[in-house]
């Protein structure tokens, strides 16, 4: 299947300059935590360190909150963090949707899931999830990105250099067979409230299935969120003509002859020859910022986070709708919502249309929030609406 040109570009934030950072004790005197705040886009960038990210963000949420419309679906902040505090452990299984309107790669929807307790294995998926099961569109590109943290998922912000992240949605995820047959609905599981008793009983949590099916290029995975709708399932595929083995180099223009680090402490291979492999990741050094891309290109992780999962970047996946597991069933040509099974078709309308499932924000309205004026958006974006 040939990949449009419009498609074929990075969707990974540009290097981080070096800034001052700034480390946030929470037993700070709050008036002087107050004026030592750091901004949003600074604590995502990595130019500020807090020590507790959910009540730094979820405090920033409470306070962003807009009222909520009539029939308006909204998780409210306490739901959100008790979400988040059940996934706090090495068996978790969080995940989220952010729209990403960025000034370069354009609006996307960034799809993380957690397979660890520090990291989630991400996804930019350039015109957000199918929501029509006749759709003649059903394949979407998702473009595997870097290995991010955690509390990355909690983010709303605003900057000129990133644009807008918004939480689309956030929930549960869980990772169904490989093998095509017709998976049991929420309706017609045991009487459970929470998947992981289900992962338990199996012998298996839902992070091990994710990490397993991710290493065979081949997720069948449901989405227990907010917005989505029950028993939402997708599959995604590697063609094995778009994988690769290894992670790719750094443009060209983006190198840059280094000098003698002022506290070098790498190991060197024997057999290696690329200057990005000779850094030692075992060691907790303070990097320059080339060195630090450097190191984050190598591992395809964000500094805090691990690649564990095995994740390269830039491999282009294809998500699509899993009709049957989603309730769907197949008559005279078209899927029909099988007496009520199948969820009602939604469309993906993008930035100037959705709304934070926690804040009930538009792009515009974080936008204002954080002081961004005279943002310049890339065009051209259009929904699939057919």
């Amino acid at each position: 299947m040939d990949i449009p040109s419009s498609l074929r570009r990075t969707v990974s934030p540009p290097p981080r300059g070096a800034k001052k950072q700034v480390t946030l004790d929470n037993e700070q005197d709050p008036q002087t935590l107050d004026e030592a705040e750091p901004s949003l886009a600074a604590v995502e960038a990595g130019q500020a360190k807090i020590r507790d990210h959910l009540a730094y963000f979820s405090e920033h949420l409470r306070k962003a909150g807009r009222p909520i419309e009539h029939s308006e679906i909204r998780l409210t902040i306490d739901d959100f963090v008790a979400l988040y505090q059940r996934n706090q452990h090495p068996h978790g299984h969080h995940f989220v949707i952010h729209q990403h309107n960025h000034p370069i790669a354009g609006t996307h929807y960034d799809l993380r899931l957690q397979f660890s307790d520090t990291s989630t294995v991400s996804w930019a998926i350039p015109y957000g999830l199918p929501g029509n099961p006749n759709s003649k569109r059903q394949g979407r590109m998702a473009i595997e990105t870097r290995v991010h943290n955690l509390w990355n998922n909690l983010i709303e912000s605003a900057s000129h250099a990133t644009g807008s992240l918004l939480i689309w949605d956030t929930g549960k995820y869980s990772v169904l067979p490989r093998r095509a047959t017709l998976a049991a609905t929420d309706d017609e599981l045991s009487d459970q409230t929470d998947i992981a008793a289900s992962s338990t009983a199996t012998g298996s949590p839902e992070n091990a299935k994710l990490v397993r099916a991710f290493q065979t290029k081949y997720i069948r995975l449901r989405l227990h969120g907010t917005r989505l709708p029950k028993n939402y399932t997708v599959t995604l595929r590697l063609p094995s003509a778009n994988d690769r083995p290894k992670q790719p180099r750094a443009p060209s223009y983006k190198r840059r002859r280094q000098g003698p680090s002022p506290n070098p402490t790498r190991k060197r291979s024997a057999s290696s020859t690329d200057s990005e492999s000779d850094i030692d990741t075992t060691t907790p050094i303070t990097l320059s910022p080339e060195k630090e891309a450097a190191l984050i290109r190598a591992s395809n992780a964000y500094t805090g986070a691990t690649n564990s999962i095995g994740s390269i970047h830039q491999r282009h996946w294809y998500l699509s709708l899993d009709r049957r597991n989603s309730g769907f069933v197949s008559s005279h040509g078209t899927w029909d919502r099988n007496g009520g099974k199948g969820f009602e078709t939604f469309y993906v309308q993008g930035a100037e249309v959705e709304r934070s499932i926690v804040t009930g924000r538009t792009s515009a309205e974080i936008m204002s929030d954080e002081g961004v004026e005279g943002f310049v958006a890339r065009k051209r974006w259009r929904p699939v609406m057919e």
